[in-house]
């Protein structure tokens, strides 16, 4: 092992963020290892050392010894080995603390393809956005660096964005549990070939831009999934990612879905800073129909911090903007999914967080009726995108109920749940459980009790 590789062990993290030796780590993990039970263990520095150079691996039991020490379940060294579980212990810190350049942005997705990070909660502070934000921007692209693989031509990112396109496309209707598990597939075969192969600089910028996507893809599944944790490492690594590709189109889409984690997890204000951020880019991207989307996440972002006036502004954007965009088969692929109808529900959804469910109703219904003389893909297509139209019909059902239309409330709500069947969203039921406790208020009346009867899962 190398002692570039050393420096990158998951232990050697742990000592360094820390601040702690090594000497002074495995005394505490021999105190542990001997109240387990398992005998006494030796615990000089050398053996930390040659573990880290890859010599040897930690005894099983030493191993349970430590894990038991960082609060990590036993069943994670079967699931990911030495010294793969490690990462679960390791503080978010090393991702942030990287450095923005490519052997950074490599380093980075090595990490975010260990081990999955379940926890349910966001993982950066506003510190921590703003430096990131500010590092992106400053960063410097790549420049292929002399390899010793075999040289790779056009053909090897031809490949990996085809299937990502199929990705993208595959979420919209089995749902995030199963695409996410094959973004991480996609990102360790890209990491692989940017450690092991020869290219130009041209096809080494693909990569990174394909290495950016499949984890901007890979974070919004695993926060789809109810893994905010890991979505953010993801969305972290797809930054560094774009920045080494140049790519302002991936960088901006990835803010983007960034923001829609905060906003949607309690940090609206760090969310706004991403989306401003995404929008430094819109020029660069040559899509109106981006800077359309993009406005109307900031729409989002402060309709949740209870801002009616900037909500207000960036949706009005977020319609003129639209109006020069170009047709969806010759724009962005990545925004193959926003039209008018979609802008629209945006629009609504702010609204309904802003306290006017008036407001919401004339949009959530505007975006099915919308439509335009020379193309009939202005209107929402509640078909394509089953997840996030049964969302939408959620939201639409607790408009009509905070006006006191509880029948259009329940027709609707039940149009929701039959729209979701199928699709894996923690996201998706989560809000429609929401809406089952906002109706549960009415229980006295019939058609909510029947509701609440045939969705009641338990």
């Amino acid at each position: 092992m190398t002692a570039d590789a050393a420096e990158r062990h998951p232990l050697a993290y742990l000592l360094a963020v820390r601040g702690t030796n090594a000497e002074a780590y495995l005394l505490r993990v021999a105190e542990q290892h001997q109240r387990m039970g398992y005998g006494q263990m030796a615990h000089r520095k050398e053996k930390a050392s040659r573990w880290i150079a890859g010599v040897y691996a930690p005894s099983y039991h030493t191993q349970l010894a430590m894990a038991a020490l960082e609060g990590i379940p036993p069943e994670a060294i079967h699931a990911h080995g030495w010294p793969g579980w490690l990462l679960l212990a390791v503080p978010d810190h090393t991702l942030f603390a990287l450095p923005w350049t490519t052997t950074g942005a490599v380093q980075a997705l090595e990490i975010t393809g260990g081990p999955v990070d379940r926890r349910k909660f966001l993982i950066t502070t506003s510190v921590t956005l703003s430096t990131t934000v500010a590092q992106w921007s400053a960063a410097a692209p790549a420049g292929a660096a002399p390899t010793a693989g075999s040289r790779i031509g056009t053909d090897v990112p031809d490949h990996f964005e085809r299937r990502l396109e199929s990705l993208r496309r595959l979420d919209d209707t089995v749902g995030s549990g199963d695409v996410y598990d094959a973004a991480r597939t996609e990102l360790r075969m890209i990491r692989a070939t940017l450690k092991n192969a020869s290219f130009g600089e041209g096809v080494e910028r693909r990569l990174f831009a394909a290495a950016a996507e499949a984890s901007r893809s890979a974070g919004w599944t695993a926060y789809d999934s109810g893994k905010t944790a890991a979505a953010e490492r993801h969305y972290a690594t797809a930054l560094r990612a774009a920045a080494s590709a140049d790519d302002p189109v991936v960088a901006a889409n990835t803010l983007a879905f960034w923001a829609i984690q905060h906003y949607s997890t309690g940090d609206p204000r760090g969310a706004v800073d991403l989306v401003e951020a995404a929008l430094s880019q819109a020029p660069k991207t040559g899509s109106a129909r981006m800077t359309s989307m993009l406005h109307a996440r900031a729409c989002r972002a402060h309709a949740h911090a209870g801002d009616t006036r900037a909500a207000d502004r960036s949706a009005n954007a977020a319609l003129h903007a639209y109006e020069s965009a170009a047709p969806i088969e010759d724009d962005l692929p990545c925004v193959y999914w926003y039209n008018l109808g979609e802008a629209h529900q945006l629009i609504g959804s702010s609204a309904l967080n802003l306290g006017n469910p008036k407001r919401a109703v004339v949009h959530f219904l505007e975006a099915s009726a919308v439509h335009d003389v020379h193309t009939s893909q202005e209107a929402y297509n509640g078909d394509a995108f089953p997840r996030g139209h049964s969302i939408y019909l959620a939201r639409l059902a607790e408009a009509h109920l905070s006006l006191g239309d509880v029948d259009a409330a329940v027709a609707t709500a039940h149009d929701a749940v039959d729209r979701m069947g199928g699709v894996t969203s923690a996201r998706g039921t989560s809000t429609l459980e929401d809406l089952r406790q906002k109706l549960a208020r009415r229980r006295g009346i019939p058609a909510v009790a029947d509701f609440l009867d045939y969705t009641d899962t338990e």
